[in-house]
C-alpha cells in the first residue's frame, strides 16, 4: 500500500524561506511521478510543481517560478519542494502527490496523496 507523508510546513516572514519534504512509500519510488499542489482557505487545490521519476521535464506554476524548487533523492525516496522569498500569497496546505503512470499537473492524475502541511506566510 502506497503511503505519503508531508513535513517541513511552518510560519515564515514574507521573505523568508522553507523546504518541504515528502517520502512515498509503497512502491519504487525512482519510477514515481511526484508532485506538490496547494490549497488556500475557500480556493480550489491548484498545481505547485512536479518532477518526473526520471527527473526531466520539471515543472513550476507561474506564480512560484524562480522562487521554489522541487527535488528529489531517490536513495531517500524523498521529494523535497524549497521555497524562498516566501509572499503571503503562498499561505496555503501544501499536498505532496504521487502516480506511477504520466507525470502531470493535473489533480486527477495522481492517485496517491498526503495528508497535507500548513504552510503560512505572515508577519
Amino acid at each position: 500500500q502506497v503511503q505519503v507523508l508531508e513535513s517541513g510546513g511552518g510560519l515564515v516572514q514574507p521573505g523568508g524561506n522553507l523546504r518541504l519534504s515528502c517520502t512515498a512509500s509503497g512502491r519504487t519510488f525512482s519510477l514515481a511521478n511526484m508532485a506538490w499542489f496547494r490549497q488556500a482557505p475557500g480556493k480550489e487545490r491548484e498545481f505547485v510543481a512536479r518532477i518526473p521519476y526520471s527527473g526531466n521535464d520539471i515543472d513550476y506554476t507561474d506564480s512560484v517560478k524562480g522562487r521554489f524548487t522541487i527535488s528529489r533523492d531517490n536513495a531517500k525516496g524523498t521529494v523535497y519542494l524549497q521555497m524562498n522569498n516566501l509572499e503571503p500569497e503562498d499561505t496555503a496546505v501544501y499536498y505532496c502527490a504521487a502516480n506511477w503512470g504520466l507525470s502531470s499537473s493535473r489533480t486527477s492524475a495522481y492517485p496517491y496523496w498526503g495528508q497535507g502541511t500548513q504552510v503560512t506566510v505572515s508577519s
